[in-house]
């Protein structure tokens, strides 16, 4: 069965992408023959969270922080109650304090005639654990014991928590009670089989239950998506590369919500209390809006961020949920190349696959539209650009059927007139006299001040190298990746040949971004979410740029940017690209001017500030002079009393001081937006657990 997002996920000039040559690979660790861990991870709840929370086993707390007293003082009251009941009950036992208490006692057995009775000795005895008790209770209260065994004694006490019992069927997940109330019994008994021995997977699950949408949607029939259940249970509707999970997992994943866990919210005072505490897990409904981190090296904008979320989103695309382009320099470490479908080595001869230069478009104005962005987007030549590559590329598509490749563009756009001349008559003899007037303009306006063409021709020599000879094939001898392929949920990881072609590098890194935003805004089939994971964005941010990222959000689709640092975009675009973007990532070391970025973006919230004056007392009398002095000797210093101001103030969130030297190491402060419009904060994040 082609299910919901598992077609064959081509775009790659008429390849495929590639299925291995037999049944798909085993874990190296087979599951465990009774699936109670498959079961206990289906069934453990995942309540409704605020943004960025993570949902798996989540139990809520309070929105407002609870008045706690500390516990070195709720310790001493305890204590101090404890021994004050401890003296009443001593008082009263003793008579100290007189026989009144054992009045009712009196009154209830004075009709006993034996004093000594069995029924008079239960009763005196019973009076007394009453009074006991009604102690106990009220010292409890008076020292909150309550308080102190919650939280000073049981969670040392703690065990261990049992398996929960299996839910009801009609409400168990693993039953599949959607596919029963269908009439789909067959496929959810033979799926509900399989969970409970152990042969499926979180894969699996996320897999069937996606093209069960199909089914729901009216994009497949029951009867064709039955019959694939019951003929290859937990591995129906397979991924076009025959794989039902990754060769390995450095994060958690919860393919339920779509969420990976990125770390701890700090219980730091600057955070919510509701998310003091809690995981921090992204998915696609926060990816939807994209996200910018800034960081210098080694603050782990790749391994706690980049690596995880690329990680993530492969799971949804084996899923059927998902297409991922991953982008970073070669040994970047956003994978193993065994966990794509497509891996473009840009520069290596042994790359299996290539990059379509023009995005696998047939339309002359859009490929140069793409292309100018990535030459010159940096320059705000783009306009221009685009003219100027127009005039060549569709004159040459007109008469070779296809567009030219890196060598033959370079010579078009520095006005060799060889080839000028072998196309102008060329066009004439095809007729195409509209072209040719496109490609007289071009004559003319080489040379001429302002023309772009130097510009154009100067950045794609930096393609026209030794080292790429193989690559950006127009002439169908080589497998080129095209974007276009976005439509189906392919994995693709793109290696950029950053020692010593650096901007090169940067080049293409923007011609992938150009390349992603005119794909994605134009799928007829926007269920599936597209993201451009794009490690390291030195370069990349044009304006252009930014008004393509403003418009991913309603394509289902996001993309997410590293930088080192803020100074690697133009200065005009920083406040644009956090105001394009709805996350937004702080690192530790950052520096104070980056900072400063990240606090206006941020805002200000208002806050209660207290102030504290304390002013000494002057005694009036002889004793209380005396009091005073005594109190002097003892403590050191002079009698005062305290006085208490409570003002509301408006401050920022985070200052551009605190981001810069109050970040601990592997922590970072990430405020979130969904694409419901939904906020989270800036929180103090701990990104190492």
């Amino acid at each position: 069965m082609n299910g919901d997002g598992t077609q064959d996920a081509r775009g790659t000039q008429a390849n495929p992408v590639p299925r291995p040559a037999g049944p798909p690979p085993m874990p190296a660790v087979p599951p465990r023959p009774d699936g109670s861990a498959f079961l206990t991870w289906l069934r453990t709840p995942r309540p409704e969270a605020a943004p960025g929370v993570w949902r798996f086993g989540h139990k809520p707390r309070s929105a407002q922080e609870p008045e706690e007293i500390p516990a070195r003082q709720l310790l001493g009251g305890a204590v101090i109650a404890l021994l004050v009941g401890w003296l009443i009950w001593s008082l009263l036992w003793n008579g100290y304090l007189g026989g009144w208490w054992l009045l009712p006692l009196d009154a209830m057995t004075t009709s006993w005639t034996d004093p000594n009775s069995y029924s008079r000795v239960v009763f005196g005895w019973a009076w007394y654990v009453v009074v006991a008790l009604g102690i106990v209770i009220g010292m409890g209260r008076l020292g909150r014991w309550g308080e102190v065994w919650r939280r000073l004694v049981a969670p040392h006490l703690r065990r261990r928590e049992t398996a929960p019992p299996p839910p009801p069927p009609e409400q168990d997940p693993a039953e599949w009670p959607a596919l029963r109330a269908a009439g789909a019994v067959d496929a959810a008994e033979r799926l509900a089989a399989e969970a409970r021995t152990g042969l499926m997977r979180d894969v699996d699950h996320a897999r069937i239950a996606r093209a069960w949408q199909g089914v729901r949607t009216g994009r497949f029939s029951l009867a064709t998506f039955t019959g694939a259940v019951l003929k290859d249970g937990a591995a129906a509707c397979l991924h076009p590369s025959g794989e039902r999970d990754l060769p390995a997992r450095l994060a958690r994943h919860d393919l339920v919500t779509g969420q990976v866990r990125l770390g701890t919210t700090a219980d730091d005072p600057r955070n919510p209390y509701s998310y003091r505490g809690t995981g921090l897990g992204l998915g696609p409904d926060l990816l939807g809006t994209s996200l910018v981190a800034v960081g210098p090296a080694g603050s782990g904008k790749t391994g706690s961020l980049a690596r995880p979320l690329t990680e993530s989103l492969c799971l949804q695309a084996l899923a059927g949920r998902t297409a991922v382009v991953a982008v970073g320099a070669a040994g970047a470490g956003l994978g193993p190349a065994e966990a794509f479908d497509v891996v473009v080595r840009v520069g290596n001869p042994d790359s299996v696959h290539d990059l379509d230069l023009y995005g696998g478009t047939g339309d002359p104005d859009e490929a140069a539209a793409v292309l100018a962005e990535a030459l010159v987007g940096d320059l705000d030549e783009v306009r221009r650009a685009t003219t100027v590559l127009a005039q060549l590329l569709g004159p040459f598509r007109a008469v070779h059927g296809r567009f030219p490749g890196v060598p033959e563009l370079r010579r078009l756009l520095d006005g060799d007139p060889g080839p000028l001349a072998e196309l102008r008559e060329a066009l004439r003899e095809h007729g195409q006299d509209s072209l040719l007037r496109e490609l007289d303009a071009r004559e003319r306006q080489a040379g001429q001040p302002g023309d772009p063409g130097g510009a154009l021709a100067d950045r794609i020599a930096l393609l026209d190298r030794p080292a790429f000879a193989g690559f950006f094939d127009t002439s169908g001898q080589s497998r080129p990746f095209s974007l276009k392929a976005l439509d189906h949920p392919v994995r693709v990881r793109v290696d950029l040949p950053e020692r010593g072609h650096a901007d090169a590098s940067r080049m293409l890194a923007r011609l992938v971004l150009a390349q992603f935003t005119a794909s994605v805004t134009v799928r007829e089939d926007r269920s599936l979410f597209a993201c451009l994971v794009l490690d390291d964005a030195t370069g990349v941010v044009t304006p252009e740029a930014v008004r393509g990222i403003q418009r991913l959000r309603s394509a289902n689709a996001g993309v997410v940017l590293t930088l080192r640092t803020l100074d690697d975009v133009p200065r005009p675009l920083r406040g644009p690209l956090l105001g394009a973007t709805g996350c937004r990532m702080a690192l530790s070391g950052l520096t104070p001017w980056d900072g400063q970025d990240f606090a206006e973006v941020w805002g200000k919230e208002w806050t209660e500030a207290r102030d504290v004056t304390d002013r000494q007392i002057i005694a009036e009398t002889p004793a209380g002079k005396a009091v005073h002095m005594l109190r002097r000797v003892i403590t050191g210093k002079a009698p005062t009393a305290r006085a208490v101001t409570v003002r509301q103030v408006e401050r920022e969130r985070w200052s551009a001081s605190e981001l810069a030297h109050a970040v601990p190491p592997g922590h970072a402060v990430l405020s979130l937006t969904t694409v419901k419009g939904e906020h989270a904060p800036p929180l103090l994040v701990d990104l190492r657990n």
